[in-house]
């Protein structure tokens, strides 16, 4: 269920509309015209309001019907498993996919080919339609493409051997792709009963021989006690990636995020932006949640043994009451291909931290391999001729 959002025009299921297996499901689609001159707002992260680019008339984001306290309330994943969330929990989208990475994109209806926003490459309209778990909440952009550019250019001028191109693709202007990615959040009651060993450090004095002389040393030595108990932990917001489209060990230095700051998902947050659907399911994301809660409740077990070294024979956590929620968090992503090859930077929508793939210029290697060789056979020269 991966697809990116057309934000200037987002279609959303309605609520209201009865679905039978003689009517198809209604998508509405949603636009934010301008009041003033009727052309699309798009959502200025610098103002966080609302701005049409025609006009420069501005309009302020209003309390939707997810604006509400309970808005970011986590989901049951119990319920979401069995597939019995509440129907107004789920929407319903229309994509066309990526022959070359797989990505599913929703542009407007209207539009018959683009390019994908992943890998640079043109793509044509192939639509079908997905049903998800709708986002509960998001982190608007805090950089516009102005910065989030800046950014780029000046991680990029720090890759010496990079090829030139790719150092002139950041000054060229070429547009950036403002995208919010999916992710799960978990939350879980962990309860833990562990055995294991105890150690002591003692130190016992042995002499030795050592070049032909007696020497005293003390070696250290680990006495170790068998001991069990238990530990508890509440975790909050375990963070997980749900897209496949972005290598995950970029994405992942993109963090930490400011969820703290997440707010009520609304459409108008994503005008002027793409948002892609998830295409790493529920299930499978809480595995990867539960293996970073297992680490931290492993260095709970160690604190709680003590002593001088641990040992865990035995591990059993208990996970309960565990929900969730699907976020959305904005990411800037510039997709440059050298040589047949796609390579992809991605940029923090709200600290401005740039990771991604880093070419190399092999002409730019020999030229520094035949340099630091010259270097060193001068030095070479020098220190002979000076003895």
């Amino acid at each position: 269920m991966n697809m990116l959002v057309s934000t200037t025009s987002l279609k959303l299921r309605d609520p209201r509309t009865t679905v039978t297996d003689a009517a198809p499901e209604i998508l509405q689609e949603h636009r934010f015209p301008c009041d003033a001159c009727g052309s699309d707002l798009r959502f200025d992260p610098a103002a966080g309001h609302l701005k049409c680019d025609h006009c420069g008339n501005t309009q302020d984001i209003g309390a939707g019907p997810w604006q509400t306290s309970s808005a970011l309330k986590e989901l049951d994943f119990r319920r979401a498993i069995a597939q019995d969330l509440p129907e107004e929990e789920i929407e319903e989208t229309r994509v066309l996919s990526c022959s070359n990475c797989g990505a599913q994109v929703e542009f407007d209806a209207a539009q018959h080919a683009a390019e994908c926003p992943f890998c640079a490459t043109p793509v044509v309209t192939d639509t079908g339609t997905h049903r998800h778990i709708k986002p509960r909440g998001l982190l608007p952009f805090a950089l516009n493409e102005g910065a989030a550019r800046d950014a780029l250019q000046d991680w990029l001028g720090s890759l010496w051997f990079a090829p030139n191109g790719v150092s002139d693709y950041a000054r060229k202007g070429r547009k950036m792709s403002g995208i919010y990615v999916p992710y799960w959040t978990f939350d879980a009651d962990t309860k833990s009963q562990y055995r294991g060993q105890r150690g002591t450090h003692y130190y016992e004095t042995r002499t030795v021989m050592r070049d032909g002389k007696r020497e005293t040393v003390r070696v250290r030595k680990t006495r170790w006690r068998n001991v069990s108990g238990r530990v508890a932990r509440f975790f909050d917001d375990v963070l997980v990636l749900a897209s496949k489209s972005l290598p995950k060990r970029y994405t992942d230095r993109l963090e930490p995020w400011d969820l703290s700051a997440l707010r009520p998902y609304q459409p108008e947050y994503l005008a002027g932006f793409r948002a892609e659907g998830y295409t790493v399911e529920l299930d499978e994301s809480f595995v990867e949640a539960k293996e970073i809660m297992h680490r931290t409740v492993v260095r709970d077990v160690h604190f709680d043994i003590g002593g001088d070294a641990q040992r865990i024979t035995d591990l059993d956590i208990d996970f309960r009451d565990v929900t969730f929620k699907h976020i959305l968090l904005p990411v800037w992503l510039a997709a440059y291909k050298y040589r047949g090859k796609t390579y992809r930077f991605v940029v923090n929508g709200r600290t401005g931290l740039v990771q991604g793939e880093r070419p190399y210029s092999a002409w730019k290697i020999a030229i520094a391999v035949v340099v630091v060789a010259l270097i060193a056979g001068a030095i070479g020269f020098a220190m002979a001729v000076s003895q």
